[in-house]
This record gives structure tokens, C-alpha cells and sequence, in this order.
């Protein structure tokens, strides 16, 4: 079942219908990966001091200094995650064991009771394989920016999954919007093809919610972060809820991190089985 789950949050994404239609392939990997792919990135000064409510008439430049301090810096990440597709018509569950290395590696291992697939992301190359049919795929990461015309970086995806911003909000111009609860960052630029939106706790800094538009269309992007859990000291999301709008239907991802730590030492293990079959991408 969980390639009807990834085939339907493909069929969100535009031109997706061009491609070559695939048989159950672990194709579950995929949804992170296209997450991403649909965002495009786009002097010192006082911190400011937490606070239950947003300060007013505040410089940007002190608030991204501010934000930009209490982001989370990491080498190595891993957790469980409990991971449900809903697009309103079905519901699915799936674990996945994640394991990441900054700006090294991203691997996971779907379960069903015993591992089905793994998935292995560097800032070069895509791998994974399943179980079911016995097939893997091995291919440069520029093939999934040939597939989607998009300008996907390793760096966006990891973001994504560590609740940071996807665009660096200390590049560029940006200002601020006036909100009685969140401090708001968007970019002064309006020729953006991904327009984000970036919503930051008062009193944390934590991003708590990260929303793209596409203009001229109804397609949207909104990622929101909620529970922050305290790991050894600093704050990584507990849950991750990703809705995928294509202007006609919306799919709901919620991600559930457990068990995570920063581990010191981090294992990576991914072999294709020998009389795997390769496919096409």
C-alpha cells in the first residue's frame, strides 16, 4: 500500500503526469524528497529578549540575529518516525528509522514489522531499494530537478526535516509583518517563484510554521512544526505536518519524531542486495 500513498502525492505536482508510471518501487522515499523539491530559495546588532507576545517596531535585522541564534546546530540527528498520508479519500501509517549527518547524508528504513525499503540521500546521489518486487534505484540527484525543473538542494531537505527555515533568511531583503502572536518574516522581493512565509515563536525563536505560494496560482506549500521536544539541551520539532495544496486537493502529512537523540557515532548501513533488480526513474 505505500506506493498508492507516494503515487498520490506525485500526482500533486505538476507534469508529474508526463513521467513514466512506475510499479511498487519503495517509492514512500519519495515524499520528503518532493516536500522539498516544491521550495525554491529564494551588520550586527542587539539580540532581542524573548517574550510571551511579538515586540513592536522592531529592526529585521535584529530579529533574524536573534532567530539565527537559537537555531539548531547538529552533526548528527536520528529518530523514529511515525509517519501518516492522508489525502481525504484513504489514511496510511508507516515507520520510518531516520538517521542524518549535516550536510553528509539523509538514510531511512521503512518498517512493517520488518524493514521493506531503505533510502539513501547524499548531497550527489539517490539510492534505495525494496523488498517487495526486489528492485533498487542508484542515480545522480540532479535527476529529480531534471524530473520537476526545480532547484533542489540537499541543505532544503534536511532543513525540512529539522524544522529550519528553507530559505536563509540572513541572505537578501526581507521585513516584517505585524501579528499579535508570531514574528512573521517575508522576502520585500515579489519576483519569487516560491514565495515563503516564515512564522518564529516569540519567547523561542523556534520556527513554527513555514508556508510557500506559488503566484498567479492556488498551489501552496505549508509546513508546520508543533512540540518541540527538548534533546540533550536544545529543541528539535516533535511532530512535522506538511499540506500539499495543487488547487484542487490538499494532502496532509504528519510526521512524529520519538526516541531522538544526537548520537556521537552514526552507522549508515545501506548494501543492495545481491539479485536486485534496477529500475527507471
Amino acid at each position: 500500500m505505500t506506493d498508492h500513498l507516494i503515487l498520490s502525492v506525485l500526482a500533486t505536482i505538476p507534469n508529474y503526469h508526463n513521467m513514466k508510471q512506475q510499479p511498487l518501487t519503495g517509492l514512500w522515499i519519495k515524499t520528503p524528497i518532493l516536500i522539498a523539491l516544491m521550495v525554491v530559495a529564494a551588520c550586527k546588532a542587539p539580540a532581542l529578549p524573548p517574550s510571551r507576545v511579538p515586540m513592536k517596531n522592531i529592526e529585521t535585522k535584529e530579529l533574524t540575529k536573534s532567530i539565527g541564534k537559537q537555531q539548531l546546530d547538529y552533526k548528527k540527528f536520528r529518530s523514529r518516525v511515525k509517519t501518516t498520508y492522508d489525502d481525504g479519500r484513504r489514511k496510511q501509517q508507516i515507520i520510518v528509522n531516520m538517521r542524518l549527518e549535516k550536510a553528509k547524508s539523509i538514510w531511512m528504513s521503512a518498517n512493517m514489522i520488518v524493514p521493506i525499503a531503505k533510502l539513501l540521500i547524499t548531497p550527489k546521489k539517490v539510492s534505495f531499494y525494496e523488498k517487495f518486487q526486489k528492485t533498487f534505484f542508484k542515480g545522480d540527484v540532479s535527476f529529480i530537478n531534471e524530473q520537476f525543473n526545480t532547484n533542489f538542494e540537499f541543505s532544503d531537505l534536511q532543513n525540512l526535516l529539522m524544522g529550519l527555515p528553507l530559505s536563509d533568511i540572513n541572505r537578501g531583503r526581507w521585513e516584517t509583518i505585524s501579528h499579535p502572536k508570531y514574528y512573521i518574516l517575508t522576502p520585500r522581493s515579489n519576483n519569487i517563484r516560491f514565495r515563503p512565509t516564515f512564522f518564529f515563536d516569540p519567547e523561542s525563536f523556534q520556527l513554527l510554521e513555514q508556508r510557500f505560494m506559488v503566484p498567479g496560482t492556488a498551489q501552496s506549500l505549508t509546513v508546520k512544526y508543533l512540540n518541540h521536544q527538548k534533546v540533550e539541551g536544545v529543541f528539535v520539532p516533535g511532530e512535522v505536518h506538511i499540506s500539499l495544496f495543487d488547487g484542487n486537493a490538499l494532502t496532509r502529512i504528519i510526521m512524529e519524531y520519538t526516541r531522538a537523540d544526537f548520537p556521537d557515532r552514526l552507522s549508515i548501513p545501506f548494501d543492495i542486495p545481491q539479485g536486485y533488480k534496477p529500475i527507471e526513474m
